[in-house]
């Protein structure tokens, strides 16, 4: 088959919608029994979306390869359920870092290295390659392509991309290539009336780069009027049928049913020769989630405490998880997200009504989820939650730093370590309950974590979580982000409180082991090797050499540095997780510690185990 390219490029403003839309395409004609994959380009000059400030960028999304992505890849799986490589998230750093790389090895010898051709070839041919790596978990390629172009048509970084996508077309013929243009309709509350005027100045702006739109999407408050979809129509060089209405809706389930009301599949169909194969199946699943989600009237209340809270987008795959769980179990999701600082005794001296404030909607919880995070500011708040969590047994689920902060919150409270503490936060601590993993290099922030997808063992079968997951295997694979973990040395002392750790990285733990082996082969006193060994392994395990065939022999395997759930034995739901469920939860298949969550929350979690 020849591969189908579609691009979707934004005007007027970011963060118009750019990345549901392209996922909602996508649903409609994989609904049409199309195979689907999805690129995402961002224009400026980071490697990769690991360095970025929450505030500036949202979440970052960690895919099963380790790649570190922008949230809209999130988005994509979400919506099209497949499974995206690191290189399906193209940025400028990426493409210039491989330019230069090219220049440095001699491959451009004699050439003058310019952006066109070569920065621009570089482009056209990392999308031809990526666009046909299945994501399907089978061998088959994709049909169709869906490339977002982040940023505003008229950026100076987003420049060479337009010219690459201008030859782009001539490339691929354009028989096999569509250009989706997202615009703003603003209705300004003065008159009320819908403006068509940034439209027009972006499809001008777009078209003089090269590129003419075949489908004008306009992102507004309500659904166009007639008079203003033949006014875009007439001053943009398109027919009527190719203005799309795409008005605020009630939840994001309704866009893909918005689209195809429009008769999207049909222009797909006559556009690029897309036909219709199967039933609507996947389209009904979102239209019974979408009418689902707005007839649901008994609420379940979970506080959010974090540390990023200016910005929703900071937790998107957060708060996308809880309300799949939510969905799951017929309760509306009413999430309140607490700033982890204002619940600390400073905030009380400095701003008393915020403390207050903060407490109050805290303790009108049912339930507290504390997510992932790093530095220092706001831990203080965020133990201060988890005490009141435990002592007052309110469901608890902890994310990566919430296992970390749960942990420091026991030490503290329950073995009396007045001082236990993060070796991130306090160096100095007597009690690192948390400390850095092997691999995490000080000098170097960029992937320098765990990432990516990782094999979790249950080590006992009565786990909530173990129940919850309900697997016939006892491992579990989810995806990781993180350079700090719990320290080995104390999880005697944690397990004889009846703070359990139910599942670890066995995995993690033979790796390391077979790296001490060539040492062990030229030890002369074996039993001294293993006293070694010994000491990444918590004291109750078990473990023994067999010299016969040089392999170790695991019993009762307990590892140390690679603790990863814990779940508190006298308590309905307190559990902590160091991977990040969220990133594979999905709209019809809730991840199960959000579900945990929600279920003990609504106080239906006996009922369901």
């Amino acid at each position: 088959n020849i591969m189908k390219y579609i691009l979707v490029s934004g005007g007027v403003i970011s963060g118009i919608g750019k990345g549901v839309i392209s996922s909602s395409i996508g649903t409609i004609l994989k609904s049409y029994g199309h195979r689907v994959t999805a690129i995402k380009i961002d224009p400026y000059l980071n490697i990769d979306a690991g360095t970025f400030s929450p505030y500036e960028h949202g979440e970052v999304f960690v895919l099963d390869d380790g790649g570190e992505v922008d949230l809209d890849l999130g988005n994509y799986e979400r919506f099209l359920n497949v499974k995206l490589h690191k290189d399906n998230n193209i940025t400028t750093g990426k493409i210039y870092q491989h330019v230069i790389s090219k220049e440095r090895k001699g491959d451009y010898l004699g050439k003058t290295v310019q952006v066109v051709p070569h920065v621009t070839d570089a482009i056209m041919e990392w999308v031809e390659r990526v666009a046909k790596v299945p994501v399907n978990g089978d061998s088959e390629e994709p049909e169709v392509c869906i490339i977002e172009l982040g940023g505003t048509i008229g950026d100076i970084e987003g420049m060479p991309f337009v010219e690459a996508f201008r030859q782009f077309q001539f490339r691929v013929k354009s028989e096999n290539f569509c250009n989706i243009h997202v615009s703003l309709v603003p209705q300004p509350s003065t008159t009320g009336e819908q403006k068509t005027k940034p439209t027009q100045h972006s499809v001008r702006a777009l078209r003089g780069l090269g590129l003419s739109p075949d489908l004008i999407f306009c992102r507004s408050q309500t659904p166009l009027e007639r008079a203003v979809k033949e006014k875009i129509s007439n001053f943009c060089h398109v027919g009527p049928e190719q203005v799309i209405t795409v008005h605020d809706v009630s939840s994001l389930y309704r866009v893909p049913y918005v689209l195809e009301k429009q008769n999207l599949s049909g222009y797909f169909h006559k556009r690029l020769g897309l036909t219709k194969r199967l039933r609507k199946s996947m389209l009904s699943q979102w239209n019974t989630l979408a009418e689902k989600y707005d007839r649901l009237q008994t609420c379940t209340n979970i506080a959010l405490v974090g540390k990023y809270t200016r910005l929703e987008d900071s937790y998107a795959s957060v708060i996308k998880a809880l309300r799949h769980a939510s969905l799951a179990i017929n309760r509306k999701l009413n999430l309140t997200i607490i700033n982890s600082t204002h619940l600390e005794e400073e905030t009380l001296k400095d701003n008393p009504v915020v403390y207050h404030e903060a407490w109050k909607n805290l303790c009108s919880a049912d339930g507290l989820l504390v997510p992932g995070g790093f530095g220092l500011r706001g831990i203080e708040g965020m133990v201060s939650a988890v005490k009141w969590a435990r002592l007052n047994k309110k469901p608890y689920l902890g994310v990566c730093l919430g296992l970390q902060v749960a942990a420091i919150e026991f030490a503290r409270n329950v073995l009396n370590m007045e001082d236990a503490n993060s070796s991130e936060i306090n160096p100095n601590t007597s009690h690192p309950v948390v400390v850095d993993m092997p691999e995490h290099n000080k000098g170097d922030m960029g992937g320098t974590m765990r990432l990516g997808l990782r094999r979790t063992v249950f080590q006992t079968d009565d786990s909530i979580l173990r129940k919850l997951y309900n697997r016939p295997d006892n491992f579990v694979d989810e995806r990781h982000r993180h350079r700090y973990e719990i320290n080995p040395n104390y999880i005697h002392l944690y397990e004889e409180k009846g703070f359990m750790f139910v599942g670890h990285d066995v995995e993690g733990l033979r790796m390391e082991i077979m790296e001490l082996k060539e040492e062990l082969l030229k030890a002369t006193k074996p039993e001294l090797f293993l006293a070694r060994v010994g000491e990444i392994i918590t004291p109750n395990s078990v473990i023994t050499w067999s010299a016969f065939n040089c392999q170790f022999v695991f019993k009762s395997c307990v590892s140390s540095t690679y603790s990863l759930l814990f779940s508190v034995s006298d308590h309905q739901y307190f559990v902590g997780v160091q991977f990040h469920p969220e990133f594979t939860s999905r709209p019809i298949d809730p991840s199960p510690p959000y579900l945990g969550l929600l279920l003990a929350a609504s106080e239906k979690l006996e009922l369901y185990i």
